[in-house]
């Protein structure tokens, strides 16, 4: 595996993926056509968001003000992954972007740089369900809360799972917690503020949770409007944000059905392996129940394929067949196999900060544009 630092002809190694700006790369592809540093083939503007190919530290990121008028910001033309991890994400590699032609089979659309807000609110409430665990759902919701504060947005996580693993993927012990989710709900007159955690991402905050919300469900049971309690909870702080992500338990119960009842719309994780999709259909006749019978907003805004590796005919046939029984409802945004993401676990910090040039981390921007594209587009 190679380690991070400087390679030849204005490489930046970080990992497995090669780093380098996209003049250079058209420059290697047009053979000696000389073109300005910040422009691309067609004489736009490339931002400062690439790499600057020098090998010294730089912020990945640009502000909005930094982006003079008529630049933009080309995904696409960022990244050169290496050979073998970019099989991964398409059989194909040069002839998907060629042809941007996305890992869904379908073409891919381009998800633009949202601009900045001049105010926020109130908060679009998206869960993060599957009943089966380990398709990605924490990873999801850290990665998808952090690159949408990356764009300027307010994010707040809610940590609605008793094992508590969106906290520790951000650096927090939740046995060493007073206060968590679970008194929010239970306790009369405790406010959000005295929960709410600051996290290490700039505009992203978090209600931390531990086993603590197991006890929740079982005291609910006898509660009036018992699937509204954390409804009720969230409601004040909506003016605040402009995304709430709940990362649900992975299970039917009360505490999901809670978070539905809460959300305006519905993220399913869902790993390109058999038994995931299996248990798709009775998670979508959970959600119409709920449509029917608490929340009439509530809706699918999409499935995300996780832990796709296009090397395997197992992985291709699975995201061939949610495409084809979903169409429009599967994102265009593939998540990858990367080592990456346990990585980030460890550190307790999300892919775009700890490996802010990596694969993983791109793809994490890339659903964060799409999400806010389906947002603009209602």
């Amino acid at each position: 595996m190679p380690v991070r630092g400087q390679g030849p002809a204005g490489f930046e190694a970080v990992g497995s993926v090669a780093v380098r700006t996209f003049a250079a790369h058209q420059g290697h592809l047009t053979s000696g056509v000389t073109q300005p540093a910040n422009m691309s083939m067609d004489g736009h503007h490339v931002n400062a968001m690439a790499g600057d190919g020098s090998g010294a530290p730089h912020n990945h990121f640009a502000d909005y003000d930094e982006l003079p008028e008529g630049h933009f910001y080309d995904p696409d033309a960022e990244y050169e992954p290496d050979p073998e991890y970019a099989a991964t994400l398409a059989p194909d590699a040069a002839r998907q972007r060629r042809e941007r032609i996305g890992p869904t089979g379908r073409p891919l659309p381009y998800f633009p740089i949202p601009g900045p807000l001049t105010d926020h609110g109130p908060a679009k409430i998206i869960a993060m369900c599957n009943q089966k665990g380990g398709v990605g759902k924490t990873t999801s919701t850290i990665n998808l809360g952090a690159a949408l504060a990356e764009y300027g947005r307010r994010v707040l996580l809610v940590d609605f799972d008793p094992q508590g693993a969106l906290s520790v993927g951000l650096g927090v012990n939740p046995m060493e917690l007073d206060l968590t989710v679970y008194n929010l709900l239970m306790e009369r007159g405790m406010s959000a503020d005295e929960v709410l955690l600051k996290t290490a991402v700039p505009n992203m905050d978090l209600l931390p949770s531990n086993i603590d919300l197991s006890a929740a469900e079982v005291q609910l049971v006898s509660e009036v409007a018992r699937e509204s309690t954390l409804q009720r909870a969230l409601k004040p702080l909506l003016p605040d944000y402009d995304f709430i992500v709940i990362d649900c338990q992975p299970s039917l119960g009360l505490l999901t059905v809670n978070a539905l009842t809460a959300a305006h719309k519905v993220i399913v994780p869902l790993e390109c392996e058999f038994f995931a999709l299996r248990g798709v259909a009775l998670l979508t006749e959970t959600i119409e129940k709920v449509q029917e019978r608490l929340n009439p907003e509530l809706e699918l805004d999409g499935i995300l394929a996780t832990m796709y590796d296009s090397r395997t005919v197992h992985s291709r046939e699975v995201l061939a067949r949610v495409v084809e029984a979903f169409d429009d409802h599967v994102y265009h945004t593939v998540i990858g196999r990367t080592v990456r993401f346990p990585e980030t676990t460890v550190a307790g910090e999300p892919i775009t900060t700890y490996a802010s040039n990596s694969v993983g981390a791109a793809a994490y921007r890339q659903l964060a544009r799409e999400v806010l594209a389906r947002c603009h587009a209602e």
